[in-house]
């Protein structure tokens, strides 16, 4: 029986590589632990060595071909096949059984969210039931508020339209009546809490005649539809769910995905949910203009899963109407409705220009982008789209920190190192980080977190001939000089040689890049995202500075620190970089404050 060889786990985020030489050939003898081949992954070339013995039966990848985690590479003879082949990541077969688990086990879950309990009504609940007292509508893309005051406790009486909390939105700090007459129970949430609209806020016994909690904020009698007559309703309610159940079934033609089989503008997220809340509210109340539509077709136009600025009115004044939201739906199923499309985009996020045949003016070549210089692209495109850069510029007089620099140079040679002013703004950056904790920080949108970092990890740009790596010194602050230039000069070593793991890349906390070898005066570099902040270095140049009465020659070192101003203020950077200059100026500084 023959025991295929896989491609294993490569690292965290690793999911493919673009194979540089296959090392084995049909009838070759390989051994667990032996080099196969060679990978470049998005951060370095890296040997796979087998987790299977024996006799190679067949290889089914090629040198240049772009294999993924999983991939079979080759098979080998069963007899004398090392049972490691067992011990490599589960395979897509050997996952099935718990994912389908694992999707039993969520399906309670999901009837449960589908069939919610519907609110107690008068008929359903004598005059003292207990009933919820719920987070109403708050209004259009207002899905939640974080609980500034509660006003109400246990045994408190409350009634129809009486203040109960205060609520701070995206938009205003606001009161929120209550709907409700009786008694409070129990109260659900407390001061602080970020609650939903529909969240149960506490628990009431009804005051005798009183009704149960309407439903949330019923729509002023100026907004309220006009009454439909039955047979109308129900069409207009079978048109709606064929609408749906048309446009969700579009999205599993040919077995893509969702995503694939419409672009991001033709709907809003995954299983045909709302429109994103944060996104709809922040591209209608602050970039895009009113639309005019009424709440029910936005609601309708949420469900099915489509952005409405995509959606031509027909009606008065160009109004939306429900009828053309479904239209739009089923004309994007048909193909007969083009919404409008998202930009052409390939692995890298951002839209890809349509390009001119080159070839018309004279010869061309066409290399493909691959492994370092593609994650690159990424990864760079990705942080100037994330962060609104800043950059801060700066000079400082070295010519005193080169004196020592020179002085020392020997010392740090004979450990193997070079004595470089990259080396010696390590030691000045890791101090500087430790006055001002956030430039060594990262902001979470997701969870809206700033997390700071209370460890040290300094990340060096290095130029190869594979484009630019960022490999990492780690613990920068409980090292001194001479160590941080011997592990330098290493690290720059490995990158160069193709040598560097993907470890060596990883938990970065700050970023150096010194073009100052090459030339320049100054220049804005990248945040290295998620890190808020870089430091660039440019060449020192001799340079007339007033001196007391007189001009002297100085060297004289450009800085430029970029930097995220989400988090970081204009203020707070020109400090941060005023105490790099000072340091470099006085290295005394170094032992006086840290």
């Amino acid at each position: 029986m023959a025991i295929e060889f896989k491609l294993p786990e490569l690292g965290e985020n690793i999911e493919a590589g673009d194979l540089v030489r296959v090392m084995i050939n049909p009838g070759d003898t390989v051994s667990t632990g032996q080099a196969v081949m060679e990978l470049e992954t998005d951060k370095a070339v890296i040997e796979v060595p087998s987790t299977v013995s024996g006799k190679v039966q067949d290889v089914r990848v090629a040198q240049g071909e772009k294999v993924h985690v999983g991939q079979v590479i080759f098979t080998v003879e069963g007899d004398g096949a090392s049972a490691a082949a067992e011990a490599k990541p589960a395979t897509p077969k050997q996952e099935a059984a718990p994912k389908q688990e694992a999707s039993q086990q969520e399906k309670p879950k999901a009837e449960k969210k589908d069939t919610p309990k519907p609110m107690a009504t008068p008929a359903e609940v004598p005059a003292g039931g207990t009933l919820e007292y719920k987070l109403p509508e708050l209004g259009e893309n207002i899905e939640q508020g974080d609980l500034v005051r509660l006003m109400v406790k246990p045994g408190d009486a409350v009634a129809e339209g009486q203040p109960v909390m205060e609520l701070e939105t995206d938009k205003a700090v606001i009161e929120v009546p209550s709907s409700v007459n009786g008694t409070v129970k129990d109260v659900s949430v407390s001061a602080g809490q970020k609650i939903k609209v529909g969240q149960t806020i506490f628990s009431y016994q009804a005051a005798a005649g009183a009704p149960a909690a309407s439903a949330p904020l019923a729509p002023s009698p100026e907004a309220a539809p006009a009454p439909v007559p039955p047979s109308q309703a129900e069409d207009e309610a079978s048109s709606t769910q064929v609408a749906r159940e048309t446009y969700q079934a579009a999205r599993k033609l040919e077995g893509k995905t969702e995503r694939e089989a419409f672009p991001p503008d033709a709907h809003a997220g995954v299983e045909h949910a709302p429109y994103p809340p944060q996104l709809e509210k922040t591209a209608g109340a602050d970039q895009r203009p009113p639309i005019a539509a009424a709440p029910s077709v936005r609601r309708l136009a949420r469900e099915l899963g489509l952005d409405i600025y995509n959606v031509k009115g027909t009606g008065p004044g160009e109004r939306i109407t429900e009828g053309d939201v479904k239209s739009f739906a089923k004309g994007i199923v048909s193909g007969a409705a083009a919404p409008k499309a998202a930009p052409e985009t390939g692995g890298l996020p951002f839209p890809r220009t349509k390009l001119p045949d080159f070839s018309k003016w004279g010869p061309i070549e066409k290399v493909s982008m691959r492994g370092v210089r593609r994650k690159t692209a990424e990864h760079l495109a990705e942080a100037w789209i994330s962060i609104p850069h800043v950059t801060q510029f700066d000079k400082a007089d070295i010519t005193g920190l080169e004196e020592l620099r020179a002085r020392f140079a020997p010392k740090v040679e004979a450990a193997g190192g070079k004595m470089t002013v990259t080396a010696i703004a390590l030691k000045v950056i890791a101090s500087a980080l430790k006055v001002f904790p956030q430039v060594n920080a990262t902001i979470d949108p997701a969870n809206e977190e700033v997390i700071y970092k209370r460890y040290i990890n300094i990340g060096v740009a290095v130029d190869t001939d594979r484009g630019l790596l960022v490999p990492v010194i780690r613990n920068v602050d409980k090292k001194n000089i001479v160590e941080l230039a011997a592990e330098l000069s290493q690290l720059s070593t490995k990158a160069r040689n193709k040598k560097l793991t993907p470890e060596d890349m990883e938990g970065g906390t700050f970023t150096i890049t010194n073009l100052g070898g090459i030339g320049g005066t100054a220049f804005t570099p990248i945040v290295n995202l998620p890190e808020v902040a870089i430091l660039g270095m440019s060449r020192s140049r001799m340079e007339p500075v007033w001196v007391k009465d007189k001009f002297e020659p100085r060297l004289i070192m450009p800085l430029s620190l970029s930097y995220d101003h989400r988090l970081i203020d204009g203020a707070d950077a020109a400090r941060f970089l005023r105490w790099v200059v000072e340091a470099l100026e006085q290295p005394f500084l170094l032992s006086v404050q840290g």
